[in-house]
């Protein structure tokens, strides 16, 4: 069978193959011939097959990464049920071996893990010896450190691998976890980073394809590691801050060769590096306590700094139209905004810093940029914060997350026009993602959740200190 398009249609039936071809929509006009449509029905047929398939991997459908698909806490694909319990919508929930709080991710049908298990017979306690330490959990095991897969649809355990089983250097805090970096994964191999017990990258199955081991971290106050990798394109990135000499690393994802391996002036910091493209440009940006850098992607080589944030970097930075925003909360508070275009050196007090602010700033959890709205746990309390990211200027009164009774380490996340926020005793509050923010749902679990959730899809990926809930409307 032959169709012909008229020469005058060519054009305009590229366009419109073209635009369904990246979005699924199909711009219809009377303006195309009658052969024309005859062979658009062919083509229709044809694409939608292939765009099905193509949806089912397409990266913002998939968590894949700490922070999800776009780095800023937001599931654009989502629509994650708004009410829960123990006895309601619970699709599964599976026991965990070991502690962590570490995120889970989710691609195609799986979802993946970390965790600290463990093993053996308890030992004399070890008390952790660093300066200032205070608030840590003793060492009375051996742990082994493991990667599990999970079958998303009924929460099976399809494989589980030991990477490495050691005695920890370090006991961390007692709020903390003896695992809470989170995996990254590209569909076709799995990236997870332990810390001081070492960088792996797995394959779908489970089995090991490199490794490196970059030494043991020493930790302000003996308080615990939780930076996580970062997959660019085929470059793997990690954060080395620590009390001893700190690094950014660069290596191959498909080999494991290192790239490149950059000194930095830094204490310890938890947070996990961002990659943003300016003029086109990928780079590498950490927030830290004396500086916050950005490097060459390619080269390691640090293009600009700034000073503003103050001790402990835990919260990762976000990045919203030109604009790097990060912040932090100890000792004192503080959150920047720096505009990366044209930064180059030292750019503090330059008017590459468009604005600042010294008071509600988050600690523990990472902030959520959702469209045009910046929200934020102040400090670890169950108060949100919410700003306009041009100007940091306050939108309407912090919000008090009635529901919530104890600290907030789970960084606030969204869906379909919905906030999640997840407290340490269970709950969750679920507000609409409007200028009110109304409380839609107060949700509760028997468990206690640090690490952030992950939503992919019709569902609501929770890990608990005991069990991964997988949460869905029935």
């Amino acid at each position: 069978m032959q169709f012909r398009v008229p020469p005058d249609s060519q054009a305009k039936l590229n366009h419109r193959m073209q635009d369904f071809a990246e979005t699924g929509r199909w711009a219809a006009s009377p303006d195309l011939g009658r052969g024309s449509w005859r062979l658009v029905l062919l083509i229709f047929l044809c694409c939608a097959s292939v765009h099905s398939t193509r949806a089912a991997t397409n990266s913002l459908s998939n968590w894949a990464q700490w922070r999800g698909p776009l780095a800023n806490g937001v599931a654009p694909h989502a629509n994650p049920p708004i009410e829960w319990s123990e006895k309601k919508n619970i699709r599964w929930k599976v026991a965990l071996p070991g502690r962590g709080h570490s995120s889970p991710i989710v691609f195609g049908d799986r979802v993946y893990l970390m965790a600290a298990a463990p093993v053996g017979e308890a030992q004399k306690p070890v008390h952790d010896r660093a300066p200032g330490v205070h608030d840590s959990v003793p060492v009375t095991h051996t742990n082994q450190y493991m990667v599990m897969a999970l079958n998303r649809g009924d929460g099976r355990v399809l494989w589980k691998t030991a990477v490495r089983e050691e005695w920890p250097h370090e006991g961390g805090h007692e709020t903390g976890s003896p695992e809470s970096h989170s995996p990254t994964t590209d569909g076709k191999l799995l990236y997870t980073f332990f810390g001081s017990h070492g960088l792996y990258c797995l394959d779908l199955d489970g089995n090991v394809k490199w490794q490196k081991d970059l030494g043991k971290m020493q930790t302000l106050h003996a308080h615990g590691e939780g930076s996580s990798p970062v997959l660019y394109r085929d470059t793997l990135i990690v954060n080395w801050d620590h009390e001893g000499s700190s690094f950014l690393y660069a290596f191959d994802k498909r080999t494991g060769q290192q790239l490149w391996k950059v000194a930095r002036d830094e204490k310890t910091s938890w947070s996990t590096p961002l990659v943003v493209e300016v003029d086109g440009e990928p780079q590498v940006v950490v927030s830290a306590t004396k500086r916050m850098r950005g490097y060459d992607l390619a080269t390691g080589r640090q293009l600009w700094e700034c000073a503003g944030l103050t001790d402990n970097v835990v919260s990762s930075p976000v990045y919203w139209r030109g604009l790097l925003i990060a912040g932090n909360s100890y000792y004192s508070q503080a959150m920047v905004a720096i505009r990366l275009a044209d930064a180059r050196g030292d750019i503090t007090g330059t008017t590459n810093v468009v604005w600042k602010l010294n008071r509600l700033t988050p600690y523990v959890s990472s902030p959520l940029l959702y469209d045009d709205t910046l929200y934020h746990i102040r400090h670890n309390q169950n108060i949100l914060v919410r700003l306009d990211p041009a100007t940091g200027g306050f939108r309407g009164e912090p919000l008090r997350l009635d529901g919530i009774r104890d600290f907030i380490f789970s960084s606030p996340v969204g869906a379909n026009g919905r906030i999640y926020i997840t407290g340490r005793d269970g709950t969750t509050v679920v507000l609409r993602h409007d200028k009110e923010n109304a409380t839609l749902a107060v949700n509760h679990l028997d468990d206690s959740f640090s690490a952030s959730v992950a939503l992919v899809d019709r569902e609501i990926y929770l890990r608990g200190e005991k069990f991964l809930y997988c949460l869905a409307e029935k």
